[in-house]
């Protein structure tokens, strides 16, 4: 996997905060689920429920030695405009190295894994219905899983990164971190004023949703964060085929913000050179990076 020194880096405060108990509303140790303790009610695979009369699915993957007195990170993936859960659990063409954006196996057995269906395969939210139906997702495992409720996470691509950024505007207090990968403010920003760790990647010839966009997502949790400015901070030049990860300095304790910028277009699983592809799910240096965004290694 190629992971270079600027990675490492920028993500070593980052590290360094997530590892530590969040103030303020965020303030807890572990606060673990009513499932704990219990036998699982809930195993693998597709599930639906009813979210504002109408049926929603998702794919949820329960780590195979699960056992009911640990509680789990959650980790949901969020799907592209016209993908599916299927491709995020699966991990599309790629396969199982991919699967969850590569989380599956940098998780190792240690998180549970869920990938949502958007309504016609998008995000948008209409009305805060997705919203409301992250929350019943997050209701429905705290029920029949042990879950440590300071542990959520969720990312997304293109799409599914604007529905992350929305996530992180209506339900920071909720989640511990997101991760928006190439992504656009198409899915609403309900409330979007309290501070939430934040880890944005962006190619800096992103055709679709312009790394301008994505700067401006990055910038909203840079204030509502309290970290200084992030006006400037360096991008790789076109056609040097490398990333440059940057950390905000001066954030509120727990509360970091990192941005990655690539050299490369639309997709993601952005790769440096020599990988032939700026495109890679099986080269990619991204799942390292978001591993690092929850404080420690999965493994």
């Amino acid at each position: 996997m190629y992971l270079f020194g600027s990675l490492l880096l920028g993500l070593a405060c980052l590290t360094e905060a997530l590892s530590t108990t969040i103030p303020g509303p965020h303030a807890r140790v572990t606060s673990r689920s009513p499932g704990c303790g219990s036998a699982p009610t809930i195993t693998s695979g597709v599930k639906s429920l009813t979210v504002n009369g109408k049926q929603r699915q998702f794919t949820i993957r329960v780590p195979q030695n699960y056992q009911k007195d640990t509680a789990y990170k959650v980790i949901i993936g969020l799907h592209w405009v016209g993908g599916t859960m299927d491709q995020v659990a699966g991990g599309g063409t790629t396969g199982e190295p991919w699967a969850y954006y590569g989380m599956q196996q940098m998780a190792n057995e240690s998180a549970i894994l869920v990938a949502p269906q958007g309504l016609n395969n998008g995000w948008a939210n209409a009305g805060g219905e997705d919203i409301q139906f992250i929350d019943a997702i997050n209701k429905y495992i705290d029920s029949g899983l042990c879950v440590d409720q300071a542990q959520r996470f969720s990312m997304g691509f293109s799409y599914g990164g604007a529905m992350t950024y929305a996530i992180a505007c209506a339900r920071a207090k909720d989640f511990r971190a997101v991760v928006a990968i190439a992504g656009g403010q198409l899915s609403g920003c309900s409330g979007g004023n309290d501070p939430v760790a934040y880890f944005g990647i962006h190619g800096i010839s992103d055709g679709t949703l312009n790394v301008a966009g994505g700067r401006s997502m990055r910038d909203r949790f840079v204030r509502n964060n309290g970290c200084a400015s992030m006006s400037g901070a360096p991008e790789p030049r076109a056609g040097s085929r490398t990333h440059i990860t940057t950390a905000a300095t001066g954030c509120k304790a727990g509360y970091p913000v990192v941005w990655a910028a690539h050299d490369g277009g639309h997709g993601p699983a952005p790769a440096d050179a020599p990988v032939p592809s700026s495109d890679d799910g099986l080269r990619t240096w991204m799942p390292a990076a978001v591993t690092q965004l929850t404080g420690r290694d999965f493994s």
